[in-house]
């Protein structure tokens, strides 16, 4: 592995702006006992360079973020080691001292940044609250600079979207704005923390073309975190690859794709997200029991329209038709906005329906869940998206898997832990899992509690809502092996609703491409996904980064057409 010291800085060349070394973490445990969460990292970032942290969940790349800040979550504290940016050694600083470096020479950029902003306020407000505060600029001078920065950043109506309120603005445009609001005080280091994690591929790219092309105009320098080396291959000039807090190898972008001297960075190359080489032609409908008839689908929509509102007047679906199949996988695919996830509550009861109508194994049910009988809720659950929300925090794995055992089934309390027993080994998990609280589980762990819950029915239909989009790209493919192992085991379908379309290749048989609310294409995932495509489609499979470093660079920008610039 090449280390920052074995390197050393060669005769007459600058030194780093930021360099760290022999960074150690720990967090305190109930006992008094101290678990080590980083371990001696050592590393040097350039002016105007970009080092990317990558690794899995835990392995940490934001603990090491915001180490370079002088700052340790509640709980940790920096054991050992040194930062130092520029001619000051952060870690030696006062309270107030590091304070004061924090939104000035470093900045930091949150991965949700609908978390990050005050609904109450408009974006102008906060994007210029930090120089007026520091007295660097006077309001209209801030409000003059925020301005330029919009329009560095291509954030639409640059002179008035300060006005809006973060609501009011797409999560890319929101992202954008996060990162204006980040580099007002020129700061001389830029931490971008998942900037992009959570977003389609299409706002992705903008984003990114965005941070890259504010980066070098700036001559920032940046800490890139991510889990997924083909994102951070289009922006870094170096990686560093962590697991376990540890250092497994730190080198240039394009060597650590092209060389990968470690097996675990084999293994990050292997789930990333970029489209596999080899397009499966998806799975035919299971043959149908009676000689020369087709197979009856498991679940038919029939031009279903829906929309939100009192009255349902703001359409997210509009005449909507598919068709699934039991023990398949029907992957929906498309952009923030599409109508994804409204289709997914439409099927499920969750949000009725304004017209059309959705049967499952020939049946009409009910458009609202409290219209629907104990049997046809049984046979359709629902995987959410973030497992963490969807599990209640206060109960044990045990209760959380035993209150579907006894809705549907009536198991005695005995019963239903011999049963959760073996939920837990459908999902490969421990029994003792059973006596945990799910924050005692890692995301991966929460999300295969998530669909043990969802299996805990025995339904026929399972639908997964973007239950891979939180989850780093080797916990994510491990969930993806799940569902196809326990797909060929139970016999059970599954809705697959997800935004990126390189994950949709990996698992579907048959995929539905979804944009403003309408299905625009449909068929075998073989069809939808080899060349002529529906332009829209086009659209998507050009956005998911290739795994090389010019990607980006020579990527034509996107005619995104009736989609809008996000």
């Amino acid at each position: 592995m090449n280390r920052p010291e074995e390197r050393g800085p060669t005769r007459g060349s600058p030194p780093p702006l930021l360099e760290v070394r022999d960074l150690s973490v720990v967090a305190s445990q109930r006992r008094g006992e101290m678990l080590p969460i980083v371990e001696r990292v050592s590393f040097d970032v350039h002016a105007g360079e970009v080092l990317a942290l990558i690794g899995g969940s835990g392995s940490g790349k934001t603990t090491i973020s915001l180490a370079c800040m002088g700052y340790a979550r509640p709980g940790c504290e920096i054991a050992g080691g040194s930062v130092r940016l520029g001619d000051r050694r952060i870690l030696d600083l006062s309270l107030r001292e590091r304070r004061e470096v924090r939104g000035r020479d470093v900045a930091y950029v949150a991965q949700s940044a609908a978390a990050a902003f005050n609904g109450a306020l408009t974006l102008g407000m906060q994007v210029t609250e930090a120089p007026v505060m520091k007295g660097l600029l006077s309001g209209d001078e801030a409000r003059a600079k925020a301005v330029a920065l919009y329009r560095e950043l291509d954030l639409p109506e640059p002179e008035t979207i300060g006005r809006r309120y973060p609501h009011q603005v797409s999560g890319g445009q929101l992202q954008r704005m996060m990162a204006a609001m980040a580099m007002i005080c020129d700061p001389r280091l830029l931490i971008l923390d998942e900037p992009t994690t959570a977003l389609d591929v299409t706002t992705q790219v903008e984003v990114l073309r965005a941070f890259k092309k504010l980066i070098r105009g700036k001559r920032t320098s940046a800490i890139y975190v991510s889990h997924d080396l083909a994102v951070v291959a289009q922006i870094a000039d170096h990686v560093l690859v962590l697991r376990n807090g540890a250092m497994v190898e730190l080198d240039t972008a394009g060597d650590i794709i092209a060389r990968p001297a470690a097996a675990y960075t084999r293994q990050l190359i292997g789930a990333a997200h970029v489209m596999p080489e080899t397009i499966s032609p998806g799975r035919a409908p299971p043959a149908p029991h009676g000689a020369g008839t087709a197979p009856e689908p498991l679940l038919r929509v029939s031009g279903v329209t829906a929309g939100y509102g009192r009255s349902g007047e703001h359409l997210a679906l509009r005449d909507v038709s598919l068709e699934a199949f039991a023990s398949r996988t029907l992957g929906i695919i498309g952009e923030s906005g599409s109508g994804k996830t409204t289709l997914g509550r439409v099927i499920a009861g969750l949000m009725p329906a304004r017209s059309g109508e959705v049967s499952f194994e020939g049946r009409r049910l009910g458009a609202r869940v409290g219209e629907r009988d104990r049997e046809q809720l049984r046979a359709i659950q629902f995987a959410f998206q973030m497992a963490d929300v969807a599990l209640n925090p206060r109960h044990r794995v045990e209760k959380i898997l035993g209150r579907p055992l006894s809705f549907y089934f009536g198991l005695s309390e005995a019963q239903a832990r011999a049963r959760v027993a073996d939920l837990l080994a459908l999902v490969e998990l421990p029994a003792n899992y059973a006596s945990r609280y799910p924050r005692q589980l890692s995301g991966g762990e929460r999300q295969r509690v998530n669909l043990a819950r969802a299996l805990a029915a025995e339904p026929k239909l399972i639908i997964c809502d973007e239950i891979t989009s939180a989850l780093d790209t080797v916990v994510a493919q491990a969930i993806l092996d799940l569902l196809r192992d326990l797909q060929e085991r139970l016999h059970v379908g599954y809705l697959f609703i997800s935004h990126d379309i390189s994950t949709v290749a990996r698992v579907a048989d048959t995929i539905a491409v979804m944009q403003n609310g309408e299905v625009v294409e449909f068929g075998s995932t073989g069809t939808v996904l080899r060349p002529p495509h529906q332009p829209y489609t086009e659209l998507l499979l050009k956005s998911v980064p290739d795994m090389r470093t010019d990607w980006l660079d020579t990527l034509e920008p996107l005619g995104r057409g009736a989609a809008g610039l996000q």
